[in-house]
């Protein structure tokens, strides 16, 4: 992603070393993303991602990493992180945390269409309940709690209209969250940033596109697993101009996860609300990150008022996915 901290050459070659991937080949900086420095470092054992974290912390990262593990363990299409002779699977460069995981095959779908979409709701599934036995836990650090420690940090930079809508779906979401049917939502480890670019694609010899993998977990945490699939369709199943949900591939999208877990009847009914929240927590990261930058020797910012649109889609018009057979 940004390159916000440098790493020689030879310090990523020590550490290829040590996890006994051989000699590393080439080293390349990643350009896209806001969050943690990568690179791709090419191995005489294969292809892997370096990461470096800037935010995330020593402490907060083994639920991440080891998160990772679990699901590549389960036969989830992950990058598993690259282990040292002891076992250790955090590691450290320029004094801060740092992983070496598998680089997945492919490419993105960045132009999804039904059957993408279907794939990507299927495997989202088969993760939700891989996870259903992982250990650790760890709330998801973009929630609730952070949308109240950053609405006054961006409302300075808004416009009259903004800081309204910020206020008001604050207060909605808040009201939502103290519902008895969202206190009964399933919950358990989610992705929570599975955009079409954390996903990969590669060609089956079919003509079709076969999904290799979800990547990037660095914004995973335990929240409710509607909040995950909210998440994928106000990306995945979208017209990007107007942010209105494409209900053909959103139906197709939800009629595929259900095939490997169905949903209650309050994920069902709390959709749009959810919907409302996913849209609302990117809004609020796209303000931050273009209104708050740190220092990188590459930054691109994503547009914020693209999530705006979104959410101003989602009270104007409330989805809710068809009732399943089972339900």
């Amino acid at each position: 992603m940004a390159v916000f901290t440098e790493i020689a050459h030879d310090d990523a070659a020590a550490l290829v070393a040590r996890l006994g991937l051989g000699r590393l080949i080439s080293l390349k900086p990643i350009a896209s993303g806001i969050e943690n420095t990568n690179y791709f470092a090419s191995c005489a054992q294969g292809e892997y991602v370096l990461t470096v974290f800037e935010r995330l912390t020593f402490e907060q990262l083994p639920f991440y990493l080891h998160l990772m593990k679990h699901l590549a363990q389960r036969a989830i299409p992950v990058p598993e992180p690259q282990a040292d002779a002891s076992g250790e699977i955090l590691h450290t460069l320029a004094g801060k945390p740092a992983a070496v995981v598998d680089r997945l095959a492919g490419g993105h779908a960045l132009a999804p269409d039904i059957d993408h979409c279907e794939q990507v709701g299927e495997m989202l599934a088969r993760m939700h309940l891989a996870g259903a036995d992982y250990p650790r836990h760890q709330p998801n650090l973009r929630g609730l709690a952070w949308w109240d420690e950053t609405v006054p940090q961006v409302r300075p930079f808004v416009s009259d209209a903004e800081r309204a809508l910020l206020d008001s779906e604050l207060a909605f979401q808040h009201e939502l969250a103290k519902s008895v049917a969202y206190a009964r939502l399933p919950r358990g480890p989610i992705h929570a940033d599975l955009f079409r670019d954390n996903v990969m694609f590669a060609p089956d010899g079919s003509g079709r596109e076969r999904l290799t993998g979800f990547f990037d977990f660095y914004f995973a945490g335990v929240d409710s697993f509607g909040f995950d699939i909210a998440v994928c369709l106000n990306d995945w199943c979208i017209d990007l101009a107007s942010g209105r949900l494409d209900e053909e591939r959103a139906e197709a999208f939800v009629a595929a996860y259900e095939r490997v877990r169905a949903l209650t009847g309050d994920e069902h009914r709390l959709f749009p609300g959810l919907l409302r929240a996913a849209a609302l927590r990117f809004w609020l990261s796209r303000l931050w990150d273009l209104h708050l930058p740190r220092d990188a020797a590459l930054l691109k910012p994503h547009d914020p008022t693209h999530f705006e649109r979104v959410l101003r889609e989602r009270i104007a018009a409330p989805w809710h996915p068809p009732a399943s057979p089972a339900a």
